[in-house]
């Protein structure tokens, strides 16, 4: 919880030694834009904990234990619009989608709880092969409490909806299939800090936070996000990202929230690196 207010704390004091130059450098336009569409390479590492099952499950670790591989390679994209006139109200959308498979012959007993359905043991020597598809699709509202020609600090409300889907295909000395979808909606709150650090150069940084727990539903999210644009040319131009999340969602039988069918638990975190390329005006 430490390391977003350290990140804009590190922010704040970079915008404290940038020369009283910069307002000369700027034109008299408002360095924020209206509009960004934002695409590229989103290049993450992921972990992965699942449970099935609302007690006897045993948590699975998709990486270690079912040999999935956590670094993956996918094409992301965002966009915003500041739809009024002074710019201070702002709507971000964006969207990627994490899918890996894998297949091992398990070294240790793993036991697990379908859902409606008997426990399974899976005993060392078994053919798994595991899949898990996650997209997140994130909606933002911001508005900026501070702006001026260097800075845009503004407060947010969000909403992430993560579809995801988990399957485990079990052959050899025991025969069986467990798989389970559903749909995680996590809302947030946060604070967005864009800097303009010299003329065509931006710092942008964003945190978003959410905790809740409701009669047998845990859910927890916390988002960080820093990146470095530069825009060479009028309407075009490059930015570079780092990105961390880490979600956590449990639901046992009781459990009623709306949009959300999940008996079991699943603790997934990922942190990358993002390349892209944005047109703007």
């Amino acid at each position: 919880m430490k390391k977003p207010l350290f990140s804009c704390g590190c922010a704040l004091i970079l915008l404290m030694i940038v020369t009283p130059s910069l307002a000369a450098e700027t034109s008299g336009e408002s360095p924020w834009e209206t509009f960004s569409f934002n695409a590229g390479l989103f290049a993450s590492r992921s972990e992965t904990d699942i449970r099935f099952g609302s007690g006897l499950g045993v948590e699975v670790n998709l990486e270690d234990a079912l040999g999935m591989d956590s670094d993956t390679n996918v094409f992301r994209v965002e966009t915003y619009w500041r739809f009024t006139k002074n710019r201070k109200h702002r709507v971000d959308l964006s969207w990627f989608s994490l899918k890996r498979t894998a297949s091992r012959t398990i070294t240790e007993d793993i036991t697990i709880e379908p859902p409606d359905d008997e426990e399974i043991l899976i005993p060392a020597g078994t053919e798994v092969e595991s899949k898990y598809n996650m997209d997140i699709y994130q909606m933002t509202y911001s508005y900026s409490f501070i702006q001026d020609d260097r800075l845009d600090f503004a407060g947010s409300a969000g909403l992430y909806i993560m579809p995801i889907s988990i399957g485990l295909d079990v052959t050899g000395l025991v025969d069986d299939q467990a798989d389970q979808s559903f749909t995680a909606p996590l809302p947030a709150l946060g604070l967005r800090l864009d800097i303009l650090l010299a003329q065509k150069w931006y710092f942008r940084s964003s945190t978003q936070l959410f905790y809740i727990e409701y009669e047998d539903y845990t859910g927890s999210l916390v988002n960080t996000r820093t990146a470095v644009e530069y825009n060479p040319w009028t309407h075009v131009g490059l930015g570079l990202g780092v990105d961390a999340l880490r979600m956590s969602v449990q639901a046992d039988d009781n459990a009623s929230i709306p949009g959300l069918d999940l008996r079991g638990n699943v603790d997934f975190s990922y942190v990358g690196i993002y390349l892209y390329g944005r047109v703007f005006f």
